[in-house]
């Protein structure tokens, strides 16, 4: 699992152990004097902090290392969270994997029979990694949000949609339920939560109403409980689509309001729980929507100006930032993957979801590298968010 500390990080740790070992395992000589015995002593508490210097390397001394020794394909697979259509490994994931060394996957109902079933994917899943050159945990990911949006509903405990939590009003239960749900997704090899939603809305059930303040105070209340199960959560979808009618998944829409308003009500809950909460524990996915009071061009997802300027510069956030998918309508309508691939880099998201198709992914791969090669793109922004991304994997 991801939240494990990776091999990479003490390749001499077997070895350390053994030197450390051995000399337990030899009976004490009886014909030595106690003076050389003495000697033997002294010389081994000397080596000790040696061998422990060279063996435990401070994380983000890692990180570098690891970064500077991996190939650019390599750092590209890191930013790419996939999915595919089998309750096994097929040669979809294998390769995604294995070819193109993607670090993340999302799973679906399309996976999931059973708890134990999952379990044993998300095993498998992780040995595919493990066998890589540089073997780093794959991120595993859901959204497991309530009401409708359940993944292998009759196989997990019942989790309210957020309207029904927010209409109830009660912090204790959004925890609880929470932290269930966390458990269950331990148990199963996932390590991250596409959920709360923080969208403000009085009509859409994933929604826990129209009061920022509520959302803020229940949404920190749905992560703490994931965060305590061990689990990361995502806050969505920034800054707040609440206000459109318009599903995404299908087509693109306009959010039809000024900054000050926007940052008054719809980020409000964003805003407070950035100012609150672990980053490393918590991911900020942006919507597809369009904001013409911050772009008037470009859908949040691939917008430097809300993703850099607003996200990370005035709100302060500095964790991971994931698109929604970028197979929805909102998008792939209007742009090629391989441009979205570029664009969603270049705007600043680490991680981007490209969650159904094969094809569509290896075209948002190619779009990354491309972009490289002819230097729209520099390396060293892609590293920006590997280290970000192993940041979170070696926690």
């Amino acid at each position: 699992m991801a939240s494990q500390q990776p091999d990479f990080v003490e390749e001499n740790h077997h070895e350390s152990e053994q030197s450390v070992k051995e000399p337990e395992t030899q009976p004490p000589s009886q014909s030595k004097p106690e003076e050389n015995q003495e000697v033997e002593e002294e010389v081994e508490t000397e080596e000790e902090p040696e061998e422990a210097e060279s063996t435990f390397l401070p994380k983000e001394d890692v990180i570098e290392k690891l970064v500077a020794k991996m190939t650019l394909e390599e750092k590209i697979g890191q930013l790419l969270v996939v999915g595919f259509h089998s309750k096994q490994v097929n040669p979809h994931i294998r390769s995604m994997i294995q070819e193109y060394k993607v670090g993340g996957v999302i799973l679906y109902d399309r996976n999931m029979e059973s708890k134990e079933q999952v379990s044993q994917l998300t095993e498998d899943l992780q040995q595919l990694a493990s066998e890589n050159d540089q073997p780093i945990p794959l991120m595993i990911t859901i959204d497991q949000e309530g009401g409708q949006i359940v993944r292998m509903r009759d196989q997990v405990a019942v989790k309210p949609s957020q309207q029904e939590l927010g209409m109830r009003g009660d912090a204790s239960a959004v925890y609880d339920t929470n932290f269930q749900t966390g458990e269950e997704l331990v148990e199963m090899g996932i390590d991250v939560n596409h959920a709360p939603v923080l969208d403000l809305s009085a009509t859409d059930s994933r929604s826990f109403g129209e009061d920022p303040k509520k959302a803020e105070a229940l949404g920190t209340q749905a992560i703490q409980g994931l965060n305590d199960a061990g689990v990361a959560a995502t806050i969505k979808h920034f800054p707040g689509n609440g206000r459109s009618n318009i599903d995404p998944h299908y087509e693109t829409s306009s959010v039809d309001a000024n900054q000050l308003d926007l940052e008054n009500k719809d980020i409000y809950p964003f805003k407070k729980i950035i100012e609150t909460m672990d980053h490393e524990q918590l991911f900020v996915m942006v919507t597809h929507l369009k904001y013409p009071a911050y772009d008037e061009d470009n859908p949040a997802s691939i917008s430097p100006v809300i993703i850099q300027d607003l996200l990370r510069g005035k709100l302060g956030y500095n964790g991971i930032v994931v698109t929604d998918d970028l197979e929805m309508g909102a998008v792939n309508k209007y742009f090629t993957y391989k441009d979205l691939g570029y664009s969603a880099v270049h705007a600043g998201n680490d991680l981007l979801l490209v969650c159904h198709t094969f094809e569509s992914q290896k075209q948002v791969i190619q779009g990354i590298r491309e972009a490289v090669e002819t230097n729209k793109l520099s390396e060293e922004r892609i590293d920006e968010s590997v280290k970000r991304i192993l940041r979170y994997k070696m926690r």
